[in-house]
């Protein structure tokens, strides 16, 4: 069974950059699309950023510019780089496959952005 760990969140004021980082116990990337999602208070958990397999981005509308999305298939870890941070980013940060199955949810990396 694999397990997705997140990590690299933190309290953070607005214009800061934080890097996040999801670690997969086994090879849960080879051929899938992999992606960052978040989950703000009474919202739901949304797709921000994806890679493909090939190493193509994607980004939804609300990140575009800021973040950046890579992965490591050596290490089995995702990254993801945020910077220019605004209140609207503070969630739960979470990685999981984009096709594919999904594999069981991480307990997710809190990002708060905040003055």
């Amino acid at each position: 069974q694999v397990q997705l760990v997140e990590s690299g969140g933190g309290l953070v004021q607005p214009g800061g950059s934080l890097r996040l980082s999801c670690a997969a116990s086994g090879n849960a990337f080879s051929g899938y699309v992999m992606g960052w999602y978040r989950q703000a208070p009474g919202k739901e958990r949304e797709l921000v950023a994806r890679i493909t397999s090939g190493r193509s981005s994607y980004y939804a509308d609300s990140v575009v510019g800021r973040f950046i999305i890579s992965k490591d298939n050596v290490k089995n870890t995702v990254y993801l780089q945020m910077n220019s941070l605004k209140p609207e980013d503070t969630a739960v940060y979470y990685c999981n496959r984009v096709t594919g199955s999904l594999l069981n949810w991480g307990q997710g990396t809190q990002v708060t952005v905040s003055s």
